[in-house]
C-alpha cells in the first residue's frame, strides 16, 4: 500500500494539553524561539497538540535521520528504535527520512497532516524489496467501551517480512487470530496481570516466540512483530521478535520519571543521629588526649625534680672543701694516723 500525498492523522482529543514530552521538541508558533512574554503564556490556557513519535522497524536499512519541514528532529535512529513523542502544533509537515548523515540518500519524503492527538510513524518493509515506506498508527484511540475499570489494553502490529499470518495467544487463550503483514488489531481489553505471550503461524500449535509481560491496569500497549524469521547473513542479528511499547500519554511518564540518585542514602533522622555520635566520639578523644598530655607534662616535671643517684651528694661535699680552702684551713684528712 502507497502512501498517499497527504496522509491523516485521525485526531485523539487530549483534554488540557500534552505538557511537556520528552526528547526533541519541535513546534511551531507565533514566537520564535518560545519567546512569548511570561504574562502572555501565563495566561493562555494549554494548547491542546500533537504528538508523533518514529519507530524504526525496517530490518535490512540503515540507522536514519528523520527531517520535519527541512529539519532535523532525530538523528542517528538504529534499527528497533522508538522514539519519544514530538510535539507538534496540527497542521501539514513535509517529513522525510534519509540515511543517518546522508541528506542525499532520502528513502521517504512526504506530507503528514498532523491533527491532534498521539501517532506513532513505522518504517517497515525493505529497501532491496522496495517495500519500505511508513506506517501510520492512531495511538491510544480507540479504546473499548465496555471495558472493566482495571482492565489494560494492548493491540499487535505485524512488521516481520517474511513472517506468515499469526496468531497471537495469551497464556493459552487466542488474543488476536490471523495477523497479516502490514495489520495492525484494534485494541483489546484484558484483566490486567502477568502473562505468556506466543507469537503462532495462523491456525498452527507450534511457536514461534513466547515472552513474558506484566501488564498494569489501565496501561495501553502495542506489541510490534519485527525482525526476520529467517534473517538472511548480513542481517543475522535482526531475528523475530516482539517489541512491547507504550502509548499515549504513559509513555511521557515513563520517559520523564526520575532516576533515585539518593535510593541507597540513610533517612536524614538516622544521619543526623550518626553524625551527633560521631561528634561525640571526637570531643571524648579529644579529652583523653588531653588528660594523656597533662599527665605526661607532670611525669616530665616531677623527674626533673628528683636527684640523680649520688650526684647531688657528692657536688655538696666538694662545695664544703671549696668554701674552706677559701678560708684558709686545711681539710681534714678522712683518717688520722
Amino acid at each position: 500500500m502507497s502512501v498517499s500525498r497527504r496522509t491523516t492523522l485521525k485526531a485523539i482529543a487530549v483534554a488540557g494539553g500534552l505538557g511537556a514530552t520528552s526528547g526533541t521538541v519541535f513546534a511551531k508558533g507565533e514566537h520564535e524561539d518560545d519567546e512569548r512574554p511570561a504574562d502572555d503564556a501565563a495566561d493562555e490556557p494549554a494548547a491542546v497538540s500533537a504528538a508523533v513519535r518514529v519507530a524504526h522497524f525496517s530490518p535490512d536499512a540503515p540507522n536514519v535521520d528523520i527531517l520535519v519541514d527541512d529539519e532535523q528532529v532525530l538523528a542517528d535512529v538504529p534499527y528497533g528504535a522508538v522514539s519519544p513523542y514530538l510535539e507538534l502544533e496540527p497542521g501539514t509537515y513535509t517529513v522525510a527520512i534519509t540515511a543517518a548523515g546522508d541528506p542525499e540518500a532520502v528513502v521517504f519524503e512526504d506530507e503528514v497532516e498532523v491533527a491532534e492527538g498521539f501517532a506513532t510513524i513505522a518504517a517497515i518493509g525493505e529497501l532491496e524489496a522496495e517495500t519500505f515506506r511508513p506506517e501510520i498508527l492512531v495511538d491510544a484511540e480507540p479504546l473499548p467501551e465496555d471495558a472493566e475499570d482495571d482492565a489494560a489494553f494492548v493491540r499487535v502490529a505485524h512488521f516481520s517480512p517474511d513472517a506468515p499470518a499469526v496468531d497471537i495467544y495469551a497464556d493459552e487463550e487466542p488474543l488476536v487470530e490471523g495477523v497479516e503483514f502490514e495489520d495492525v488489531s484494534e485494541y483489546l481489553a484484558v484483566p490486567a496481570g502477568a502473562y505468556t505471550l506466543s507469537v503462532r503461524p495462523a491456525g498452527e500449535e507450534e511457536e514461534v516466540a513466547s515472552f513474558d509481560v506484566e501488564l498494569e491496569a489501565e496501561s495501553i500497549t502495542t506489541g510490534y512483530a519485527i525482525g526476520y524469521l529467517e534473517p538472511p547473513e548480513e542481517f543475522a542479528d535482526r531475528e523475530f521478535t516482539v517489541e512491547l511499547v507504550v502509548d499515549g500519554p504513559a509513555a511521557d511518564a515513563e520517559e520523564e520519571e526520575p532516576e533515585d540518585d539518593h535510593e541507597d542514602e540513610a533517612p536524614k533522622d538516622e544521619v543526623d543521629e550518626k553524625e551527633d555520635e560521631k561528634e561525640v566520639d571526637e570531643k571524648e578523644d579529644e579529652k583523653e588526649v588531653d588528660e594523656k598530655g597533662k599527665d605526661e607534662a607532670h611525669d616530665d616535671a616531677a623527674k626533673e625534680k628528683e636527684p640523680a643517684d649520688g650526684k647531688n651528694g657528692v657536688d655538696e661535699k666538694e662545695a664544703a672543701n671549696g668554701k674552706d680552702a677559701a678560708n684558709g684551713k686545711k681539710a681534714a684528712p678522712d683518717h688520722q694516723c
